[in-house]
């Protein structure tokens, strides 16, 4: 008697997939890797659309697409250290005084099966940093110093 593929499985890991083990790629040079984020969020795409009435039948509207939006990608994690690449970049775009030309990379989001190997992944082209937050500290609270990094993107992806 054949023996029947485990229900749960696809390429190489659970189905569905766990959300909580995930690397960030900044640029596409080893280097740039900084992957150690607490949360990543804003992978959306949304389709705007245009209300058409048609004419001499006022029942009917048709809804026509007009453009792709897409959302900010916001990265989170612990301050990190300044040697940090992704620090660095936001130094150089935030206290660079626009006397140097912002540079924008490519950022690649993977998410991770329990072998560490990539099972879905997505790319933001030509993204750069447009907000960079320190959320609140308080005395009252044990919890690690956050740090809030929010990237605009020209478009996103989907590459697994």
């Amino acid at each position: 008697m054949p023996v029947a593929a485990p229900v749960n499985s696809t390429e190489g890991g659970l189905y569905p997939p766990s959300a909580f083990y995930f690397k960030v790629v900044i640029g596409t040079t080893a280097s740039d890797t900084d992957s150690s984020f607490q949360d990543v969020s804003g992978i959306s795409s949304e389709m705007s659309t245009e209300d058409v009435f048609e004419g001499g039948e006022n029942r009917f509207v048709h809804k026509l697409p007009t453009a792709i939006k897409q959302s900010n990608l916001e990265l989170k994690r612990g301050i990190a250290p300044a040697s940090s690449p992704l620090v660095t970049w936001c130094q150089q775009v935030f206290e660079g005084d626009f006397i140097s030309a912002i540079v924008p990379k490519s950022i690649s989001v993977h998410l991770l099966n329990e072998n560490a190997e990539p099972i879905r992944g997505w790319t933001f082209a030509n993204a750069f940093p447009i907000k960079w937050e320190v959320e609140a500290f308080n005395s009252t609270k044990n919890e690690v110093a956050i740090e809030k990094i929010v990237l605009s993107y020209t478009y996103a992806k989907r590459i697994l």
